[in-house]
């Protein structure tokens, strides 16, 4: 085994140096091939496989000043990163540290800051905006909503950030979803399912709105427009590979038809590749509850 003393020094990471003062760089070559240690940055090594938590760690032993993290790295650690991102996202610390397929170094001058967790990062209503800047707008939405839903950050909180970042790029097509954004969304497909709804002219539905059977049980549907007596459920294929899920559902449109509800399901095609098909079918419920 790998001695644990230079590894115990700094969470589980050391440097080639600390390594070779414990082992021969023989035994080091070795441990590294045969998956004992795992190389972090040049010259930073770690006893498990590395991720963006590790790289800090790597980084703030290189660079002996602790790292900002920002932007996908940042969200994540806040609880909002919708976007997969395997890649490590710092602030520029103002010495040489080159981009690379791991690391992904930013100028963002003035950015406002929070620590968590000993961490400095950028703050979380300036990082969700910076996060969405850079999608497609129902992505940029799906950012928005999750980052309400984390509590990191409130709705004014993001207004005022938006306003910070006035005049980037990315910035006009945020402010134009931001007032849509909602801490009810409970999925990024959910998001991206409701701008459907938006940009297709339908009326705002209730989100994750709870409908009583008449055995006196609680459904709870995705989105509902209860003047129609209308719901929209987005479809898994994960959640319905599950037979038992596949069985809830069933039971589930059964005991809300029996209520005089109509369940208008939907996949992720219907979300992204026919988006109009899917608000003819629920616009015709409407006129047929009318």
């Amino acid at each position: 085994m790998v001695p644990d003393g230079p590894f115990a020094l700094h969470a589980g990471i050391a440097t080639t140096r600390q390594l070779l003062s414990a082992m021969s760089y023989r035994t080091l070559v070795r441990r590294i091939r045969d998956g004992d240690v795992f190389r972090v940055l040049h010259g930073v090594y770690s006893l498990e496989p590395p991720d963006s938590a590790c790289r800090l760690r790597a980084l703030d032993l290189l660079l002996r000043d602790p790292v900002v993290a920002c932007m996908n790295t940042a969200a994540q650690i806040y609880g909002f990163g919708t976007e997969p991102d395997s890649r490590t996202h710092i602030l520029d610390p103002g010495v040489r540290v080159r981009s690379s397929p791991e690391i992904v170094v930013h100028q963002r001058i003035g950015a406002p800051l929070k620590k968590v967790d000993g961490r400095l990062l950028t703050a979380p209503s300036w990082t969700a905006l910076e996060v969405a800047r850079t999608l497609r707008r129902p992505r940029a939405l799906a950012t928005l909503d999750a980052a309400l839903r984390s509590g990191t950050c409130t709705m004014i909180e993001l207004e005022n950030a938006l306003m910070e970042q006035h005049g980037r790029r990315g910035i006009v097509r945020v402010r134009e979803l931001l007032p849509h954004a909602d801490a009810r969304s409970e999925s990024p497909m959910e998001s991206e399912m409701r701008l459907v709804f938006i940009d297709g002219g339908l009326p705002a539905p209730e989100l994750q709105y709870e409908i009583r059977d008449l055995h006196g049980q609680l459904w709870r549907v995705d989105f509902a427009w209860p003047d129609h007596r209308v719901a929209a459920e987005y479809d898994s294929v994960d959640w319905h590979s599950n037979s038992e899920a596949f069985k809830h559902d069933r039971m589930k449109i059964a005991r809300l038809q029996e209520v005089g509800w109509v369940t208008v399901p939907a996949i992720v095609d219907d979300v992204r590749r026919y988006p109009a098909e899917l608000c003819a079918r629920i616009d015709l419920q409407f006129d047929r509850a009318a």
